[in-house]
Parts: C-alpha cells; sequence; structure tokens
C-alpha cells in the first residue's frame, strides 16, 4: 500500500477557525486544498490537508474498531485515497469533510471484512450515545459523526414513527439535549427517553 505521509518541509499553516468543518470559509479553504492536489499534485496542500484530517479520522477509528493500529490504516488508506481521488470531489455535492468521511466509511466496511474483531453491523450503542448534557469540546467530532450515521442509516430513519424521529433529530441531528427536547416540544422528560430508547431498538431491529 502506498505510504502518504506530510512531508517535513510543509509549513503548518493552520486551518483557519477551531471549528473548521462547521463554517463556510474553512469548508471552501479546504475544497481550495483538494483542488490543488487534483490539479498539480500539491504535497504541501495533501501535507495541511492530512494534519488536519488525521487525528478526526484515527479517532473515528478507534471509535469503531477499538484497536489502534487498525484505525491507523484506515487514516492511511483514507488519505491515500483522497490523493488520488482528489479529482473527484465536486464542492456543489457537499462539504470536503463529507466527501473524505464518506471514503473512511467505506473503508471502514473493507477492514471490517479484513479484520474479525468485530461484526460487520452497526449496533444501537454504535449509532448514537444517550448524552444528558452536550460536551461542547467534543461538538465538532459529535458533527461529523452525525454526518456519517445519517448517512448509513438514513433509509431506515425514515421508518421511524413520527415522534420517534422528530426526538431523534432534535437530538442527534441539532444536537439538543433531552431536557431542551422536552422543553421544546412541551413532552415530559420521561417521554423524551422513551422515545429516544424505542427509536434506537427500532433502529437496530431495522439494521439486523
Amino acid at each position: 500500500m502506498m505510504r502518504l505521509a506530510p512531508q517535513s518541509e510543509a509549513p503548518r499553516a493552520a486551518v483557519t477557525s477551531p471549528k473548521s468543518a462547521a463554517t463556510a470559509d474553512d469548508a471552501q479553504h479546504l475544497a481550495g486544498l483538494l483542488a490543488s492536489i487534483a490539479n498539480s499534485r500539491c504535497r504541501r496542500s495533501f501535507s495541511e490537508l492530512f494534519r488536519y484530517f488525521a487525528p478526526k479520522l484515527l479517532a473515528y477509528g478507534s471509535r469503531q474498531f477499538g484497536n489502534e493500529q487498525i484505525a491507523a490504516d484506515l487514516v492511511q488508506e483514507t488519505m491515500t485515497n483522497v490523493w488520488h481521488k482528489a479529482h473527484l470531489f465536486n464542492a456543489d455535492k457537499g462539504a470536503p469533510a463529507t466527501w473524505i468521511f464518506t471514503i473512511a466509511r467505506n473503508i471502514r466496511f473493507d477492514l471490517l471484512r479484513k479484520n474479525k474483531h468485530r461484526r460487520d453491523e452497526i449496533s444501537a450503542d454504535e449509532l448514537w450515545p444517550i448524552l444528558s448534557e452536550q460536551n461542547e469540546s467534543l461538538e465538532d467530532d459529535y458533527a461529523l459523526d452525525r454526518e456519517i450515521l445519517m448517512q448509513e442509516i438514513g433509509a431506515y430513519y425514515a421508518q421511524l414513527p413520527e415522534a420517534q424521529r422528530e426526538v431523534i433529530e432534535k437530538i442527534y441531528i441539532e444536537g439538543k439535549s433531552q431536557q431542551e427536547v422536552s422543553d421544546a416540544l412541551g413532552i415530559p422528560l420521561g417521554t423524551v427517553k422513551s422515545r429516544t430508547r424505542l427509536a434506537l431498538i427500532k433502529l437496530k431491529e431495522l439494521i439486523a
């Protein structure tokens, strides 16, 4: 497998904002790096892109596999694909982060087939953590995870009863706490928790 890594001479240019995946300016900057890689095979652009996405991909891989080496393989294979396929990125169809994490998701399936440490399925626990409070420092990583997960389970999500779908959307897409959902919908907190639990059970049944 081709090993691509950031070159030492590459400048440590930082992406403009700490909440890079969430802002239009940073998405445009990342798209520019991909264009530079596609058009001129610019290793400096690749180095910057690698430094930005590698920690996020490693965290995603670690959560999926529970194995640091396999997670590192996911990072390497994903970024190798980015290097070779940068010309396929289309900003009109989605953000750079979405495109790169879609590649990572596909590689994840391949690695799961090669490594039998985990079953090639999505469990209810993997779908979303049940959080009573949102940790602001993890907001960007959860945003990326939610986007990836919604791509994976979109067809199943649409089959949920409307009441369950509404609660799931507010908690896991809008990032609201269960108490905030209770206040917004004017329903008891216990009802929010019950609908969330039933929705996750239903999703697990649909995916199985």
